[in-house]
């Protein structure tokens, strides 16, 4: 996975080269919500055809919130971006693909969705890694000449594998399994500075 991110980056950096950086093809942003709940993350977009952009953001949260709780995580999305008016205004399709590692645990919930059971990260810590794809809805809202405002939401597929911990805070693993999930891939409010 980390030999795909160290592929990932500098060939997404190499296209943003190749293809030019000069006004309104580039733009670099940071999802509000992952900034709530304390992940670095940071995106870079360029234009690549008069409707078209690619997209790539990458998350980090490398430290426990206390003994008892983890979330932990780091993510890369690269996503191919159809704008229906201009390149970065109004509506878009996303096409995504993602892949990272978590070691989540201790986080107190009653939530079944779509057949994933995430009551179970109230006792154990999973420890592991996912990839997936899915596609996406967004509006891109102008606030000024370098400044928009981004809404994204999208569904699709991660497939995940994973060591099951006894606690939050302990190194015993008691098993390891892996997940088919279907849902929500995709959540974002993005503040957008373009060049």
């Amino acid at each position: 996975m980390v030999m795909k991110l160290k592929f990932l980056i500098p060939l997404f950096l190499g296209l943003l080269i190749s293809v030019g950086a000069k006004a309104q093809d580039v733009a670099i942003k940071t999802n509000l919500l992952y900034d709530a709940t304390a992940t670095v993350n940071l995106g870079v977009e360029v234009g690549v055809a008069p409707k078209w952009t690619l997209d790539l953001s990458g998350n980090l949260n490398a430290w426990n919130v206390n003994e008892d709780k983890r979330w932990k995580h780091w993510l890369v999305q690269p996503e191919a971006r159809y704008w229906f008016c201009d390149r970065f205004s109004r509506h878009f399709l996303g096409f995504h693909a993602l892949g990272g590692q978590y070691n989540i645990g201790g986080l107190q919930n009653n939530i079944k969705f779509l057949g994933t059971d995430f009551s179970k990260l109230s006792n154990n810590r999973f420890q592991g890694w996912g990839v997936g794809a899915g596609v996406a809805y967004g509006y891109a809202m102008i606030l000024g000449k370098h400044w928009n405002l981004e809404f994204e939401v999208g569904v699709g597929y991660i497939y995940s594998a994973y060591d099951i911990f006894e606690c939050t805070g302990c190194g015993r693993r008691v098993g390891q399994d892996n997940n088919h999930y279907v849902g929500l891939t995709k959540a974002a409010i993005n503040l957008v500075y373009l060049f």
